[in-house]
């Protein structure tokens, strides 16, 4: 199967395999007026297998939601048919509005308004606390 090259925009490439829609509706790539391009299953002498997103546009990206959904993702940045820029994204210190505080009692369930802010307490096991209770999610 081949897939064209792009001349402007981003690759989203080493995402872990059956995990490229996730990404794709978490940042609401379908509200894009652009091509995009979902590669499930792809070999890889690394991974076995990966996903891979390409993006006929360069747009904003969210690395921390990226790197809170697969931390060992690569941003390649496209310009003139050339990777001009490439980017590993990191599992985020501190997160915000991506997780939902699960305690009841957590001001976040009252003040609607608060944005909902986790803060990385265990990278080996990707664990992250709410900010204001402390609850693990």
């Amino acid at each position: 199967m081949n897939i064209d090259s792009i001349k402007n925009g981003i690759v989203i490439d080493h995402i872990q395999a059956k995990k490229g829609m996730e990404i794709y509706e978490t940042l609401k790539l379908e509200e894009l007026d652009c091509q995009v391009a979902i590669i499930t299953n792809a070999k890889s002498k690394k991974m076995g297998r990966k996903d891979i997103i390409k993006i006929d546009k360069n747009i904003d990206l969210d690395l921390d939601i990226l790197g809170y959904i697969d931390e060992n993702i690569t941003i390649n940045i496209i310009e003139n048919d050339k990777n001009i820029r490439k980017y590993h994204v990191e599992l985020p210190k501190e997160i915000v509005n991506i997780l939902k505080c699960k305690n009841p009692r957590c001001i976040t369930s009252v003040e609607n308004e608060l944005d909902q802010v986790f803060i990385l307490t265990d990278k080996d096991k990707k664990a992250y606390r709410c900010k204001y209770c402390e609850t693990l999610n």
